[in-house]
């Protein structure tokens, strides 16, 4: 006859049979410790039990968008997609760095930067009041409802005292005006050509989508069909409300190189 089992020990065995190879290789801590940290319930694969426990703070999508501020195809997706996408979505889910400068080029004449544009020099003011504008306010939520306003109005280059008014009276235009103006938005307009150029693949076209650090063209196609959706797909903490439907699908726009 097979020698009797504890009863003790079939009844630890049946609590912890799920996991249990997990528990035993990674987890090097006594059972009544496994819920004193998320990391510790994760490693011993406990975290059905512990459901007091916090989950730690997920890390937000990062976009970068690259783009010119009078591409129409830019300030379509800056508008329609990303607009909509930071206002639904909370902080913690979607951080978002601006680069204005596309397919410009710049050069150096006598130690100072000029800049050529592909929709002309219009265009070129229209990055520097936007560059410089971000300058200035320092913080994203301020200075984004500025952009939205600049670049789903009439006039990119002409409308910056409006949208200041409507959406960032505490803002100073004239020190904005004088960035554009000075030395410092041709340093800082340099500075987005040097991260434009630096891009890895290559920019072929704007609006230029960077996701986490990498851009794909699945990753753009997603982004220009439904960013709302691609945000709510990748981000790995609890989903936002704003995360029950996706966006149709439709034909993304360019401005090529």
């Amino acid at each position: 006859m097979a020698p009797a089992v504890p009863l003790a020990l079939l009844v630890l065995v049946a609590l912890l049979a799920p996991g249990l190879g997990g528990a035993f290789s990674s987890c090097d801590y006594p059972a009544h410790l496994w819920c004193s940290s998320w990391e510790i319930a994760v490693a011993c694969q406990a975290e059905s039990r512990c459901a007091n426990l916090s989950r730690p703070a997920a890390a937000p999508v990062e976009l970068s968008l690259f783009y010119e501020s009078l591409c129409p195809a830019c300030r379509g997706f800056l508008v329609q997609e990303l607009f909509t996408a930071w206002l639904l979505l909370p902080e913690e889910a979607l951080s978002i760095t601006l680069v204005p400068y596309g397919n410009a080029e710049e050069r150096n004449v006598s130690g100072k930067w000029h800049f050529q544009c592909q929709h002309g020099p219009e265009e070129c003011l229209g990055n520097m009041i936007e560059t410089c504008l971000m300058h200035e306010a320092k913080n994203f939520s301020t200075y984004f409802p500025v952009i939205f306003c600049l670049e789903s109005g009439s006039s990119v280059t002409k409308n910056l005292e409006a949208c200041l008014q409507v959406y960032a009276p505490q803002l100073d235009g004239g020190r904005i005006a004088a960035c554009v103006q000075g030395d410092t938005g041709a340093a800082l307009m340099h500075r987005n050509a040097q991260l434009t150029e630096a891009l890895d693949p290559p920019h072929q076209y704007v609006p230029w989508i960077v996701i986490n650090g990498k851009h794909t063209d699945e990753l753009q196609a997603q982004a220009e069909a439904s960013l709302l959706g691609l945000i709510c797909h990748l981000y790995q903490g609890e989903k936002p409300k704003a995360c029950g439907g996706l966006g149709a699908l439709k034909a993304p726009a360019r401005c090529r190189r």
